[in-house]
């Protein structure tokens, strides 16, 4: 598996696999499937030098990707701390895909000057906690029912860890 930074021409894959979380549910809080151009401003605010969208490639195929976003821009004080982001292909689930992307993430952390990650998560998405917990990160908070799916009120929870 490769591991590359994002590129245009990935833009349409990436929303692709994103959409393939809204469709299996308690994946993301979006309940209506995204657009290249619904997302074309937060992909360019995601530059290589400092808030990167990484792909994983598998004989040529984009299974993954990864990002880091700013935590509450604008504020100084929290600039280096970023919310980490991971979606990969369901037919390429239990691969080790994720785990490889956030383990990249880590160790890109040191270059783009950052020293807290933590990934917010449905409390339904179990798969993604374990993953976290199995890379150090800790249940650092939790906010009962914020997520509304059609009357269902699901959690957030939030995994953090320190990695600079």
């Amino acid at each position: 598996m490769d591991i590359r930074i994002a590129e245009r021409s990935d833009w349409s894959r990436i929303v692709d696999l994103y959409n393939e979380a809204v469709v299996t549910g308690y994946s993301t809080a979006d309940t209506a499937l995204a657009t290249v151009d619904s997302k074309r401003s937060w992909l360019e605010s995601h530059s290589a030098d400092r808030y990167p969208v990484y792909v994983a490639e598998l004989e040529s195929l984009v299974v993954g990707w990864r990002s880091c976003s700013p935590y509450r821009p604008g504020r100084l004080a929290l600039r280096r701390t970023a919310e980490i982001s991971y979606y990969q292909a369901r037919s390429h689930w239990r691969r080790g895909i994720g785990s490889e992307l956030v383990r990249h993430a880590i160790a890109d952390a040191s270059r783009l000057d950052l020293r807290t990650f933590f990934g917010i998560l449905l409390e339904s998405n179990v798969g993604s906690a374990a993953l976290l917990e199995r890379l150090g990160f800790e249940k650092w908070g939790f906010l009962p029912g914020v997520a509304d799916f059609d009357g269902e009120e699901i959690g957030h929870a939030y995994w953090g860890k320190r990695v600079g």
